[in-house]
């Protein structure tokens, strides 16, 4: 089966290639998964994908209008650790519009859409910063934009998997095992550049 998704990854100043992320049909479920990484976007119209990433400082939302029966989730990391760096706000901003205008080109609407934010932990005390910088630029954005937040979980200290069902908004959340400061590591490291990761989990909890 193939996915009509829209699949993009952007850079600051808005450029994106055809980079697509890992898709695997999951034989626990029966469902497509796809693996979302850091500066990736992803939109589908399809009802049997799920959309999977892991969080540490990231910050990812999950982005639907329920009656175009659209959705997407994007993974980004705002670089730096100075709030009012323009530069690095890009990122986000971009980010954002691409999910955004990715629904819209599947017939969403601006005022039908439903946000979930997951992400933004303050893994390590000395980066504290740069989850909380990530959380807060998500809430302002969406917030500004007029879209409504319905649920997700942003902070705390622990990293997390995030699965996320696009049509119907169902999230689940999985608390992300050891090496969790390795992962934000990797995360400053190669931010904006794409990344994958595998990581052990325990603590699974249903979002609604």
């Amino acid at each position: 089966m193939k996915s009509n998704a829209v699949i993009a990854r952007t850079d600051k100043n808005g450029a994106d290639d055809s980079a697509s992320p890992r898709r695997f049909l999951h034989p626990n479920d029966g469902a497509w998964h796809v693996q979302i990484t850091q500066g990736e976007t992803f939109v589908t119209t399809e009802p049997d994908e799920v959309l999977t990433t892991v969080l540490g400082s990231c910050v990812a939302a999950c982005i639907r209008d329920p009656v175009a029966r659209v959705g997407g989730m994007n993974h980004f990391l705002l670089p730096g650790t100075d709030s009012s760096d323009k530069d690095a706000l890009c990122y986000g901003v971009n980010a954002m519009e691409l999910l955004i205008n990715g629904l819209m080109q599947h017939g969403a609407q601006r005022n039908r859409m439903e946000a979930k934010l997951f992400g933004g932990a303050n893994v390590m005390a000395a980066l504290s910063d740069i989850g909380s910088r990530n959380a807060e630029f998500a809430r302002h954005f969406l917030q500004e934009e007029g879209i409504r937040v319905v649920g997700g979980d942003l902070g705390g200290v622990n990293p997390r998997r995030i699965e996320y069902w696009p049509l119907t908004g169902r999230a689940r959340q999985m608390t992300v095992g050891d090496n969790s400061e390795e992962l934000v590591r990797r995360e400053l490291a190669l931010a904006p550049q794409k990344k994958s990761n595998v990581a052990s989990e325990r603590d699974d909890v249903e979002l609604f």
